[in-house]
C-alpha cells in the first residue's frame, strides 16, 4: 500500500481512506472468509486497484491454505480480476482432489488451463466433461467457446458453437452472446447483430451483452444505433479519485451556453486521442470545457486546445461549480455522429510542441525517410485487457526481420517494458530517443520529424494520425471496431493504411507490409502520404 500521504493521487472505493482501507485488509488477513475476501478485494478491483486487489487475494488465501470455500473464493476473483491462471489451477486441483464429487469445477479448471496457455491440456479437461458429466454440457460449452476467442483461436470457437446450435443443443444467453462474439471478432459484425439481439431477449440488463452488441454495432458502422448501448457499459465506479462521475451526464440535446463541463478519459490513451477532436464542438456550443487526463497527456493537449481548461485527474480535487460530465469515448456521439460517413477528420488537430520537435529534429540523423516504429501494446493487468493486448502485440524481431533491410532511418517509438527487446536485436541499426521522452507530446514531437509511422493498435498509431503523418497499422486477426471488418483505409485517419491480419500469426500480413515498405521508400519524397 502506498505512503498515505499520496492518498489524494491513489483511487480508493468512495468514502474509504487509505488508513481504513488497511485496516479492513489487516482485519480480513487476520480473520479470513470467504465472503470478507470477496467483499473486499471487489470494492479495490472496481477502482481499478489490480495489483492491490491481487495483493489482498493472494494474501488472504495464504493465510487460511486449508480453507477451501476461502480458496475458491479466492481463485474465482483471480480468475475474474487478474492473470493468476496458474494460481487458479493449483487452487482448483486441490480442491478437486479433496471433494472429486464437485465435478462442475472441472469447467472453470478447462477455462483457466486455456487461458494460462496450455491448450491442449485444457481441452482435454473439456473432452473428458462432454464423456462424463452430460450435465454440465451446456456450461462446458459456454467457457470452451469464450477460453478459444480470448486466447485468438476464434475460428475453432465458432466451430464449436456453430455445431452445438446445430444439433439444436439447449440454447442459453451465454451462447448466443458467444456466438455473437465470435462473428465480430471474425469480422462479420453485421451477422453477429441478430445473436446478440436474440441473448438480449433472455437477459436485457447483462451488462456484457449490451458491451458486445454496442461494439458489434460500431464495427458494422451503426453508431447511431450502438450508441446508446455503449453509453450504458459498465466502467470505472466513483472513487476518490474521479469524483467528477457522478456529475449529470451532457447529452445530446442538453444546453451548453454558459455551462462548465467535464470531458474525462475513461478507457485507453489511444480513446482520448482519437475522439478528443470533437472536444471545440462542445465549445462552439457555449461550454466552459476542462478536460481531465493522465498526466502525460496534460501538455499535448494543453497546447492543441488552449481554449480548453486541462488538468491531471491525480491533481484534480473534488469542486463544486461543475454542471454536467461526459467520458470522451461518448464525445462523437452526443456530438451526433451516426454513421462513418459523419466522422469529421479535421486533421491535424494534435500539434507538436514546437521546441520539442526543434529538439528532436537535432537529435535526429540527418538519413530520410525516416520511419517510427511500434511492435507492441502496454502492459495491462486486467484479464480482457491483457489477452487483447496479447493478440494484438507482435515482437520487435517479427517487425524487423519483415521489413529490414531498408532503405531509411529507423526511429523507436516503443515505450514501456518492451522497448528492452531493442537490446537483442542485432539487425539494421534503431535510432532511439526515448530516454528524452517524458510525455505524449515529447512523443509527438519525435512523430513530427518522421515520415512514416508504423505501429501495432496502441494509443502511438492515433497520435500520429491526429498529427497528420502517414501511418501504417498493423492490425491483428479480431480488430477493433473503430477499423470496421474490412479495407485498407479509415475515415477517422485519412492518411493511415491498414494492414490487417487475416490468422492469429501476423507472419503473412508482415511479408505483405515489408514489400509495400519497400517500394514506399523506392518511390520516397518529401511530403510522400502513407498511400502514394
Amino acid at each position: 500500500m502506498e505512503d498515505p500521504a499520496d492518498a489524494r493521487a491513489i483511487r480508493l472505493p468512495k468514502g474509504m481512506t487509505v488508513e481504513a482501507l488497511w485496516e479492513a485488509r489487516q482485519a480480513l488477513v487476520q480473520n479470513p472468509t470467504p465472503e470478507g475476501l470477496k467483499h473486499l478485494a471487489r470494492q479495490i478491483f472496481d477502482v481499478q486497484q489490480y495489483v492491490a486487489g491481487e495483493r489482498l487475494v493472494l494474501d488472504v488465501m495464504a493465510a487460511d491454505q486449508d480453507n477451501l470455500p476461502l480458496l475458491l473464493a479466492g481463485a474465482d476473483l483471480l480468475a475474474n480480476y487478474t492473470t493468476r491462471y496458474d494460481v487458479v489451477v493449483a487452487v482448483l486441483a486441490k480442491v478437486l482432489a479433496a471433494l472429486p464429487h464437485l465435478s462442475e469445477l472441472k469447467v472453470f479448471m478447462a477455462a483457466a488451463l486455456v487461458a494460462k496457455g496450455d491448450v491442449a491440456l485444457g481441452l482435454r479437461v473439456f473432452a473428458d466433461i462432454m464423456q462424463n458429466h452430460p450435465e454440465h454440457h451446456v456450461a462446458a460449452c459456454e467457457h470452451l467457446a469464450v477460453a478459444l476467442l480470448e486466447v485468438g483461436y476464434m475460428q475453432e470457437g465458432h466451430t464449436v458453437l456453430d455445431t452445438w446450435f446445430r444439433d439444436n443443443k439447449p440454447v442459453t444467453a451465454a451462447l448466443l452472446n458467444n456466438m455473437g462474439c465470435v462473428l465480430q471478432r471474425l469480422n462479420r459484425s453485421e451477422e453477429a447483430l441478430p445473436w446478440y439481439r436474440r441473448a438480449l431477449e433472455l437477459q436485457p440488463d447483462n451488462a456484457g451483452t449490451i458491451m458486445g452488441y454496442a461494439v458489434a454495432l460500431f464495427k458494422a458502422g451503426h453508431y447511431a444505433q450502438g450508441a446508446p448501448y455503449y453509453a450504458g457499459r459498465e466502467g470505472l465506479v466513483e472513487d476518490t479519485v474521479s469524483w467528477y462521475r457522478a456529475l449529470p451526464r451532457m447529452e445530446k440535446n442538453t444546453s451548453l451556453h454558459g455551462r462548465k463541463v467535464i470531458l474525462f478519459q475513461d478507457q485507453g490513451l489511444g480513446d482520448t486521442l482519437q475522439f478528443i477532436r470533437y472536444l471545440p464542438m462542445v465549445q462552439a456550443r457555449g461550454a466552459l470545457v476542462t478536460v481531465v487526463v493522465p498526466t502525460g497527456l496534460v501538455r499535448l493537449l494543453t497546447l492543441s486546445f488552449p481554449q480548453a481548461q486541462v488538468v491531471a485527474e491525480k491533481d484534480f480535487a473534488p469542486q463544486d461549480g461543475y454542471d454536467l460530465g461526459l467520458p470522451i469515448p461518448d464525445l462523437p456521439f452526443v456530438m451526433g455522429l451516426r454513421t462513418p460517413a459523419d466522422i469529421i477528420a479535421n486533421i491535424p488537430y494534435l500539434l507538436a510542441p514546437p521546441a520539442d520537435v526543434a529538439r528532436f529534429a537535432a537529435l535526429l540523423g540527418a538519413q530520410r525517410p525516416r520511419i517510427g516504429l511500434v511492435w507492441a501494446g502496454s502492459r495491462r493487468t486486467k484479464p480482457a485487457d491483457v489477452l487483447t493486448d496479447q493478440r494484438r502485440s507482435a515482437t520487435l524481431e517479427q517487425v524487423l526481420g519483415a521489413i529490414t533491410p531498408v532503405d531509411a532511418a529507423l526511429v523507436n517509438l516503443q515505450f514501456a517494458p518492451r522497448r528492452e527487446d531493442l537490446a537483442a536485436w542485432n539487425g539494421q541499426p534503431v535510432c532511439d530517443l526515448m530516454d528524452h521522452v517524458q510525455d505524449m507530446a515529447d512523443t509527438a514531437a519525435i512523430i513530427d520529424n518522421l515520415d512514416l509511422v508504423i505501429s501495432v493498435d496502441t494509443s502511438v498509431v492515433h497520435l500520429a494520425g491526429a498529427l497528420g503523418k502517414p501511418a501504417w497499422l498493423l492490425s491483428r486477426w479480431d480488430g477493433c471496431w473503430r477499423w470496421g471488418d474490412s479495407g485498407e483505409t479509415s475515415p477517422w485517419y485519412p492518411n493511415m493504411r491498414i494492414f490487417r491480419a487475416q490468422e492469429r500469426s501476423f507472419a503473412p500480413v508482415l511479408e505483405q507490409m515489408g514489400q509495400a515498405l519497400r517500394t514506399w521508400v523506392a518511390t520516397w519524397q518529401p511530403g510522400k502520404g502513407e498511400l502514394d
